[in-house]
Formats: structure tokens, sequence, C-alpha cells
């Protein structure tokens, strides 16, 4: 990917549903230097208890993500399995597990000086 190639701005974030630049709306998402989707849990087993799977994390580094950040959901529900962050430490990517709406405000900032992507859950 190439260096000058952005993440997509969040526009707008409340219960349930996140808004991204080039007018995407997303229940949860996942984002990334020059894209974004809908963030299908099915596809990779995640779900609340399991938490977030490597495979989730991967696309994000497949599109050239030097940083990630992860949402834990509004009420942090959501947790990151442990092999997920293990991968990450191993690959040198820097990350951060927040709240969503924390996580939300860092990437917006993050979007403007590095190659960041993102998985957001926009509810618990």
């Amino acid at each position: 990917m190439a260096a000058n190639v952005r993440s997509p701005l969040i526009t707008h974030f409340s219960w349930g549903r996140l808004e991204v630049e080039g007018d995407r709306r997303f229940k949860d998402a996942k984002l990334f230097p020059g894209g974004s989707r809908e963030w299908d849990w099915s596809e990779t087993g995640t779900d609340h208890v399991s938490g977030i799977q490597p495979g989730d994390v991967k696309e994000l580094l497949e599109h050239g993500a030097k940083v990630v950040v992860l949402s834990k959901g509004i009420y942090e529900r959501l947790q990151v399995c442990p092999e997920t962050l293990e991968m990450l430490k191993q690959r040198g990517i820097d990350f951060h597990v927040l709240q969503t709406q924390q996580a939300v405000e860092l990437y917006n900032k993050l979007r403007e000086s590095s190659g960041v992507g993102g998985l957001f859950h926009s509810t618990c």
C-alpha cells in the first residue's frame, strides 16, 4: 500500500452506527489504509467472550496498517483474544485497545500521520 494512502475518517459515531467518509455506514466496521467494510464477526468466530480474533486483524495488516486500534464496545464487553495481541507484538505493530468512543477519537488522530487500521464495535 502506498505511503500516501490514508485510512478513512470516522465522521459520526453513536450507538449501533458508525459513519465513515465516502457516505459509508456500518454497525461494526473494519477500517484500513484506502478503505473500509462491514466487520462480520462470523467470518472469524469473533464474539464478546472469545474476543477479537487474529484473523480480524490480519486483514488490516494486509491493507498496510502499521498501527491498529481495537475497540471493546461502548460498555467494553468485547474482549480481545490473547493470541491477537501476541500476533501484533510479534509483528512489531503498535496497537491500542480502548472503549469505542476513545478508540474513534484516537483513530481519527492517528490517521493524520500513520497507516492506521481499526476494528470498531458500535454497541455494547
